[in-house]
């Protein structure tokens, strides 16, 4: 079953999107980072997997 994950903005810390971890992702234990387009910023950004 994948795992929910909110990604957050790393230059206005908005949180923006969730998206799912595989069973494989989560065992490497890396936090995931996005190329994702931020709304406040307007401009693509790098949004980095939290808690």
């Amino acid at each position: 079953m994948p795992h929910i994950v909110t990604l957050e903005c790393e230059s206005c810390a908005e949180r923006n999107y969730t998206t799912t971890k595989t069973k494989k992702m989560i065992q490497e234990r890396t936090k995931l980072e996005l190329k994702k387009y931020c709304k406040r910023e307007r401009k693509h950004t790098i949004h980095k997997e939290i808690k």
